[in-house]
């Protein structure tokens, strides 16, 4: 095992690099917990751990392989991932959400919220990974980078899988801690509106790119 130790080191320092990097987890992280609150965030920040989870399940038994042999495959999965990204960012832009209320009075609707915000959240995060034909296709050309010779790769990529995912919750939970204190300020309508309608263009935006991506040469 002591084999592992340097090639895991410079992994985890690449993958540190990739994953504060912005990107669509991240501006969906931010935007879930900034409009829904602390739960619905980490509802996010789990759903984005599974859907790598699976990636990486995926890659390390060859099956995301098949997204960079495959251009119809490749080309399924990216239609799907963009389309969804941009129905939620036309409903973002088209119907931004007003402040926090209901007819039985503010109070209230923060209790309802708070205690059914973590599954959408987390609902959220899972499928905006998991239709983002780019991060299976980032596990099979990244991880493989780093695996020694003469080693059992579906044990050193599962070693992987864990060390994003860790990384993934201590950066996505820095973002919500960070993000927690300002609610009151976010949740004010005029704010609630116009960061609903940038992050609409946003994933608009992330769903035009991944619709543009090319299928990877096999």
């Amino acid at each position: 095992m002591h084999q592992w130790f340097l090639p895991l080191l410079a992994f985890t320092t690449a993958a540190a690099i990739f994953t504060v990097t912005p990107g669509l987890d991240s501006v969906m992280v931010l935007r879930t917990a900034a409009s829904d609150g602390r739960r619905a965030g980490v509802g996010a920040i789990f759903g984005i751990a599974v859907g790598l989870s699976l990636w990486g399940l995926a890659a390390a038994f060859g099956l995301t392989a098949l997204l960079a042999a495959s251009s119809t495959a490749f080309f399924i999965v990216k239609c799907v991932g963009a389309v969804y990204l941009v129905w939620i960012g036309a409903s973002q832009l088209l119907r931004p959400r007003m402040a926090l209320t209901t007819e039985a009075g503010p109070e209230q609707a923060r209790r309802v919220e708070h205690r059914n915000a973590f599954w959408p959240g987390f609902r959220r995060g899972m499928l905006t990974d998991l239709l983002n034909p780019k991060a299976g296709i980032f596990v099979i050309t990244f991880f493989p980078q780093f695996i020694p010779p003469a080693t059992d790769v579906v044990a050193f990529t599962l070693v992987q899988v864990v060390i994003q995912v860790v990384l993934t919750f201590i950066w996505l939970g820095l973002l919500v801690a960070l993000t927690v204190p300002l609610a009151q300020f976010f949740n004010r309508p005029v704010v609630v509106r116009r960061l609903d309608r940038l992050t609409g263009l946003v994933f608009i935006a992330f769903g035009a790119k991944i619709f543009l991506t090319d299928s990877p040469s096999p």
